[in-house]
C-alpha cells in the first residue's frame, strides 16, 4: 500500500457512546436512565446474577418495569425471543444489562430488533459493551453482525462490581479482552489510533491480571484491568475481526464451549499462525507484555494465571476438530495470512493439546516499530 508523508493511508470510524468509570458508579444508574429520556427500564442478567439484577431494579424504583434473568452465553435466539416477549409486555423503552458478555449480548440482540436505548453495567472484562458487534446462535451455528443499533449508548464501569469476580473468571475474561486488542493490531482496517489503544489495553491487562491472581481484592489492579478491558473493547468496536474470532465463534457456537475459555486457549495459537504475516503487530504485543515473543508471551501469561491452556480441558471433543477446521475455513474472516484448511487443523491440534506455540523472531524493523 502506498504511503503519504511516511504514513500508510487508513480509515478510522470512531464509535459514539458515553462512558462513566469509577468506584460506586452503579448508584448513578437512575440518573443515566433519565438522561437518555427513558422511564421504563428492563433490567437484564444471567440466572447467576438474578439477585443483583433485582437489587438494581429496586434501586431504579419506578423507572424499572421488570427483570429478565435468562441471559446465557452465545446469545441463543430462543432466549432473545423470550426476552422480546417481556419487552413488548412491559413496553420497555430501554434495557439495563448487568453482567458480562452474555448479558450484554442479550441487550444488543434486543436493540437490534427494537433500537431501544442500552445502558450496560459490566461485571467482567469481556469488553463487548464497547462494540457494535453481536454474535447470535441458532441451531449450534454462531453468526456475527455489526451495526449502529447494536452499540450501547451508555457504559457504567463500576470497579467495585469486579472485586468479587472469581479469580478464574477474571483471568479468562481478561484474556478474552486481550484477544480483541491483538486482532485489532493486524486487522484489515487497523490504523494508528486503534493500534495505540490496543497496545495500551494489552499492557494494562497484562500487568493487572497477575496482580489480581495474587490479591483478588486489590482495588488498583481491578481498576487497571477494567480500564484495559474498555480499551480492548474499543479496539474490537473500531477494527475488524480475523482468524482468532472466527475460530472462537466456530468452537463456541458449534460445541457450546465457554466463551472466555475458548478465547484464552486459542489466542496464542492464532497469534502464532499470523506471526510471520503481521510482524509489526507481534512486536507491539511483545512490547506491551514485556516479552520477546508475542505468541509465547500470551501462552505464558495464561499459564501464569492458572487459566486453561487446552481445548481438551474445557470440553472440546477431539472428534470435532476436523469439523471445526472445515467450518473455520469456509467463509473465513479477512486475515493477514491466507486461511489454509490443513494449517488450521494443525493449529486446532496444538490448541486441543495445549502445546506451547513455536517461537517467532520479529524482524529488526518490527522490533522497533
Amino acid at each position: 500500500m502506498p504511503t503519504v508523508g511516511g504514513m500508510t493511508p487508513f480509515i478510522y470510524n470512531g464509535a459514539p457512546g458515553r462512558v462513566v468509570f469509577g468506584f460506586g458508579v452503579i448508584a448513578q444508574t437512575p440518573d443515566e436512565v433519565r438522561a437518555q429520556g427513558c422511564r421504563r427500564a428492563l433490567v437484564l442478567s444471567t440466572p447467576q446474577q438474578a439477585d443483583a439484577a433485582r437489587d438494581l431494579s429496586e434501586r431504579l424504583g419506578e423507572l424499572s418495569v421488570g427483570v429478565f434473568t435468562e441471559a446465557t452465553m452465545h446469545t441463543p435466539i430462543d432466549v432473545t425471543e423470550r426476552a422480546m416477549a417481556l419487552v413488548r409486555q412491559t413496553q420497555a423503552d430501554c434495557t439495563v444489562a448487568l453482567g458480562g458478555g452474555s448479558t450484554t449480548g442479550l441487550g444488543k440482540a434486543i436493540a437490534l430488533r427494537t433500537d431501544l436505548i442500552q445502558i450496560v453495567i459490566p461485571t467482567t472484562y469481556a469488553g463487548s459493551e464497547a462494540t457494535p458487534i453481536l454474535g447470535e446462535t441458532v441451531d449450534n451455528l454462531k453468526t456475527t453482525q455489526r451495526g449502529p443499533k447494536i452499540l450501547p449508548e451508555v457504559i457504567l464501569y463500576d470497579v467495585d462490581l469486579t472485586l468479587t469476580l472469581p479469580v478464574g473468571l477474571s483471568a479468562t475474561s481478561g484474556m478474552n479482552a486481550i484477544a480483541h486488542a491483538v486482532e485489532g493490531l493486524y486487522a484489515q482496517d487497523a490504523n494508528p489510533i486503534v493500534s495505540l489503544i490496543a497496545e495500551e489495553g494489552v499492557r494494562a491487562l497484562g500487568a493487572a491480571l497477575p496482580r489480581i491472581v495474587r490479591d483478588p481484592m486489590n482495588r488498583e489492579a481491578r481498576s487497571d484491568a477494567l480500564y484495559g478491558a474498555w480499551a480492548c473493547g474499543v479496539v474490537l468496536g473500531s477494527a475488524g475481526m480475523a482468524l482468532h474470532h472466527k475460530l472462537c465463534h466456530t468452537l463456541g457456537g458449534t460445541f457450546d464451549l465457554p466463551h472466555a475459555n475458548v478465547h484464552t486457549v486459542v489466542l496464542p495459537h492464532a497469534a502464532a499462525y499470523n506471526a510471520a504475516a503481521a510482524p509489526l503487530a507481534m512486536a507491539r504485543i511483545a512490547r506491551a507484555l514485556g516479552v520477546t515473543d508475542a505468541p509465547r508471551g500470551l501462552h505464558d501469561l495464561a499459564r501464569s494465571l492458572n487459566a486453561p491452556l487446552s481445548l481438551r480441558e474445557i470440553g472440546m471433543p477431539e472428534s470435532g476438530l476436523d469439523r471445526a477446521a472445515d467450518l473455520a475455513s469456509s467463509n473465513p474472516y479477512w486475515n493477514p495470512r491466507p486461511i489454509e484448511r490443513d494449517a488450521i487443523r494443525a493449529l486446532l491440534d496444538d490448541a486441543y493439546f495445549g502445546r506451547q506455540p513455536a517461537a517467532t523472531i520479529p524482524s529488526p524493523k518490527a522490533a522497533h516499530a
